[in-house]
């Protein structure tokens, strides 16, 4: 079977409506989210959705937003409004970043090329997960624009060396270096709905029937999305047959013994744009400007690592005051609309990720729906920069929140 995407998004509004079974256009992250729900097997929404043990954590990064009020402000002239902006030397429509995200190839076909395409329409960037469906090298033959590329701590370092390569080759220019990961979190979701490969032959039985429930997406993602693997992990496990073989070797490849100390080496083998993902500490911050990060992604794995730990919207303040302007910082973690981009930047981010958020469009609609949702933001980003008094980003600061901090 052919796994070439459609000439158009793979579907139009009111089909994917139909199909949902919800009578709703979507206007919000959460009704492209409900639409991920009805399209997906119960498995993969639950591993977007989900996070680790009681899930405290990935609540707690969606509250803080909610918690932050908004100085509204009236009769400024804000009859034109400019949301562009300079991120690592990079022009940006918008200060957004879609962040890596796991198997997306499994939410709708090859779904990291269409997550690429319609972040190059929208002039953001797209940074490629390790563990995405779609290689490095079929990204860029299907785009136009640069992406960027994250990479786990990975004891094999030849293979990271030659995944750094493959990158070079491919044009990035930007490597997200995700630190978070010395052991994995248990998502306790993954362990219910046996997507972490336990379960036995009750579980096998339990997963193949909630597949067989979305006939639409076995034609459209397991039959027309073929090959279902990690491609950029291939070689790395040339006998893989599932994700499951894919899995177990990604779960022994991560070092908790890597340590900031021999950190070196990722320098010595990349001399573009450095990026720390994982931060969530002021010492740690000061690390990452030691080794030379260009930026930094304070985040808590979207809650998906340590529960319990805080939003990371309130570290933001103090991590911004630690590195000042040594360094770019970004954001990710419970953003869910333009308001909250306001928010962020308020606090002193340069520039937000968002993860869920394109993961849930892309399963309900595919390149259209990222594009719908990207329009989305940046509209509700130009009707929150208007009714607290900025024109442009430059003039978003503390003081467009009702408590200044």
């Amino acid at each position: 079977m052919s796994n070439r995407l459609p000439k158009t998004a793979s579907n139009t509004l009111p089909d994917a409506i139909d199909r949902a079974g919800l009578g709703i256009s979507p206007a919000s992250v959460e009704d492209f989210r409900q639409l991920a729900r009805k399209r997906l097997p119960r498995q993969f929404f639950d591993y977007i959705d989900g996070g680790s043990y009681q899930e405290l954590t990935a609540r707690e990064n969606v509250e803080a937003y909610h918690r932050t009020s908004l100085r509204q402000r009236v009769l400024k002239d804000v009859s034109q409004i400019d949301t562009r902006c300079e991120l690592l030397g990079e022009s940006l429509a918008l200060p957004l970043v879609l962040a890596p995200v796991g198997l997306a190839g499994c939410y709708a076909r090859r779904g990291e090329v269409q997550a690429a395409r319609a972040a190059q329409s929208a002039k953001v960037p797209f940074c490629l997960s390790t563990v995405s469906i779609c290689s490095i090298d079929e990204v860029h033959q299907a785009t136009q624009a640069a992406f960027w590329f994250q990479l786990y701590v990975i004891r094999d370092r030849a293979f990271c060396i030659e995944l750094l390569n493959k990158a070079r080759n491919a044009g990035v220019n930007t490597l997200v270096f995700t630190v978070d990961l010395p052991v994995v979190g248990d998502r306790l979701r993954d362990v219910r709905n046996g997507l972490n490969g336990n379960g036995g032959l009750r579980g096998g039985l339990k997963r193949a029937v909630d597949i067989l429930r979305h006939p639409r997406w076995i034609m459209d993602v397991a039959i027309q999305g073929k090959p279902l693997m990690f491609g950029n992990l291939s070689n790395a496990v040339p006998d893989a047959r599932s994700l499951t073989d894919f899995k177990a070797w990604v779960d022994a490849q991560f070092d908790p013994g890597m340590t900031w100390d021999n950190l070196g080496w990722i320098r010595e083998n990349w001399d573009g744009q450095l990026i720390i993902k994982g931060i969530m500490d002021t010492e740690d911050a000061k690390h990452a400007l030691h080794v030379g990060a260009d930026g930094i992604v304070i985040s808590n794995h979207g809650g998906r690592q340590l529960d319990g730990a805080p939003a990371t919207l309130d570290v933001l303040p103090e991590i911004k005051a630690t590195v000042k302007d040594q360094c770019a910082v970004l954001i990710d973690g419970g953003i869910r609309s333009g308001a909250d981009i306001l928010r962020a930047l308020a606090l002193g981010a340069d520039a937000c990720l968002i993860g869920r958020a394109w993961a849930f469009a892309l399963a309900a609609q595919g390149q259209q729906g990222v594009e719908s949702m990207l329009d989305m933001l940046t509209r509700e980003l130009r009707v929150a920069m208007a009714l607290t008094g900025c024109t442009r980003l430059a003039d978003i600061d503390e003081h467009v929140l009702r408590r200044a901090v």
